[in-house]
């Protein structure tokens, strides 16, 4: 038998793929952890009412779809809209600028 050697799919190579199968991860968590405060305090009687109908598989995966959906673009999304962002070079003063306002600032030189 030839050693074969646990290795990761190709597309878990590629940066920016990595990033956002990170980031829809941290969303979907996110959002089973949502769906399951919402059953769990019952706002408004929620759980009884999707509990009470004969198919409430239905209603529980299109809740947690739609939540599915909704947070795992919104980490995905603020994941590639942090690209721009430098590296903290460790100064302090709370001021978070993008990289490409800093290259507009400076003066050009021929």
């Amino acid at each position: 038998m030839p050693n074969i050697k646990p290795t990761s799919p190709r597309l878990f190579r590629i940066p920016l793929f990595r990033l956002l199968a990170i980031n829809l991860a941290i969303g979907a968590c996110a959002a089973v952890l949502l769906v399951g405060g919402l059953l769990w305090l019952n706002p408004g009687h929620l759980r009884e009412l999707i509990f009470a109908d004969r198919t409430p598989g239905i209603a529980l995966v299109l809740l947690l779809a739609s939540f599915l959906i909704t947070f795992g673009s919104a980490a995905m999304g603020s994941a590639i809209m942090a690209q721009g962002r430098k590296e903290d070079d460790g100064k302090r003063g709370g001021g978070s600028r993008l990289a490409v306002q800093e290259m507009a600032q400076r003066p050009r030189t021929r």
